[in-house]
């Protein structure tokens, strides 16, 4: 006799790809929100500024596309050095653990792959690793605060 086979959970970086897809299928398709639900794991993404639709809604007119997610801090400038940006959404943590020293301070001189922070996301803790050599210029993001895919964490002035 067979066994109904029960569906299994999809692994993180599973849902992390998934997230992805829906975010680029938000930009593309222009929609406010997209929710998708599969494996026991559901899964919404929603742009910035956007309030969640009344479920069966009757149809409208359609509303202006919001602002874009900000991507650089307001003040910030980009210009001035090279973003690390977080590859993901999670929360930020500039050190190992609460009473341990931050990976790195303004003014300290980073090496290539040297860790600067941690996000946490999902319960796993990601070490973000520099990609340039060089002098941390602005640290962006206030330790414990969430942060979104993309969004600059710290600004590292190349050395020459």
């Amino acid at each position: 006799m067979a066994r109904a086979l029960r569906p299994t959970r999809p692994n993180a970086a599973t849902v992390r790809g998934l997230a992805r897809e829906l975010g680029a299928l938000l930009a593309e398709l222009d929609l406010a929100e997209i929710e998708v639900a599969w494996g026991g794991v559901r899964v919404r993404v929603q742009r910035a500024g956007a309030t969640p639709a009344a479920p069966a809604a009757p149809a409208a007119a359609p509303a202006p596309a919001p602002a874009p997610l900000p991507v650089s801090p307001a003040g910030v400038d980009v210009a001035a050095g090279v973003p690390i940006e977080s590859p993901m959404v999670g929360t930020f943590y500039r050190a190992p653990s609460p009473g341990a020293d931050p990976y790195v301070r303004e003014g300290d001189v980073v090496k290539e792959g040297q860790i600067l922070c941690i996000i946490e996301a999902m319960k796993l803790m990601n070490e973000i690793e520099s990609r340039v050599a060089g002098r941390v210029a602005k640290v962006l993001v206030e330790n414990g605060h969430g942060v979104e895919y993309g969004q600059p964490l710290f600004l590292i002035e190349p050395v020459r």
